[in-house]
Order: structure tokens, then sequence, then C-alpha cells
């Protein structure tokens, strides 16, 4: 299986540590194709040209089998990569941590082909991964 995992990169990179974890899980699964998302550093020397990250983050969402979003910390780019994985039917995790934000975008949760879920610690949101990602596995 290969998995986008989206995460706010620009946006700020306050859960970082927290992305890592969760994609160094998600990896039981199959391929992260986006791993650079839980690397804490990612960005300090600068990012790659624009049009660059365009072309590999879109190639990269339409060979994924599944996307992944954490959306605690708001990002214009996570809100445009749902938006394009929905364009193609990819199915969509949104998971979010409402002890930290509980105010998420309207057009993210009132859209009824995302499974948003809001989580309290770590554990239950992994707990909520796996639960995704064990429908779309090919043991089934």
């Amino acid at each position: 299986m290969k998995i986008y995992f989206c995460g706010s990169i620009k946006g700020g990179r306050q859960l970082a540590d927290r992305y890592a974890r969760f994609i160094s899980h998600m990896k039981s699964y199959g391929d992260v194709l986006t791993e650079h998302i839980g690397n804490a550093d990612y960005g300090k020397g600068g990012y790659k040209p624009a049009e660059e990250v365009y072309r590999q983050d879109t190639a990269w969402l339409t060979e994924s089998d599944v996307v992944v979003a954490e959306v605690t910390v708001p990002s214009l780019g996570v809100g445009y990569e749902l938006a394009f994985a929905e364009k193609l039917r990819k199915p969509c995790l949104v998971i979010y941590d409402s002890e930290l934000n509980n105010n998420i975008s309207s057009m993210i949760t009132g859209d009824d082909y995302f499974r948003c879920r809001c989580y309290k610690g770590e554990t239950q949101a992994i707990q909520t991964i796996d639960e995704f990602l064990t429908e779309f596995t090919e043991d089934k």
C-alpha cells in the first residue's frame, strides 16, 4: 500500500515530531511517500522550487492508495492536497487533536467525502489510523 501523509510544513512545524511517530507507525502498512513531513528540520535549509514541489506532490497523490491528513495545525497546502485527493477519489482520513485545535475548517469537516476524526492523545490517533488503514490492506 502507498500512503500519502499530509501535515503542515510552512503553516507551522510544531507537530513535526508527532508526524514522525505517525509516519513510523504507518510504515507497517506500506510505503509512506511523504516521509519528509516528519523531519523536524525539513525546510530549515530552504525549500525546493514551488513548481517542483507541486509536480512531486501531485504525482505522489496520484500514485497513492490512501491519504492520511493531520490537520491540527492549519495549512493551505494540506487543504489543497485534500481537495486534489478527493478529485482523484482517494480514500482520505482527516485527523486532528481536539485538545490543541477544535476549530477545523468547515470546508473539510463539512465535506462528507472525508473521514474526519478528532483525537485526544497519540494513542487514540494511532488507533484511528489503524482502523482506517486496515480497511485497505490487501489481506482482507
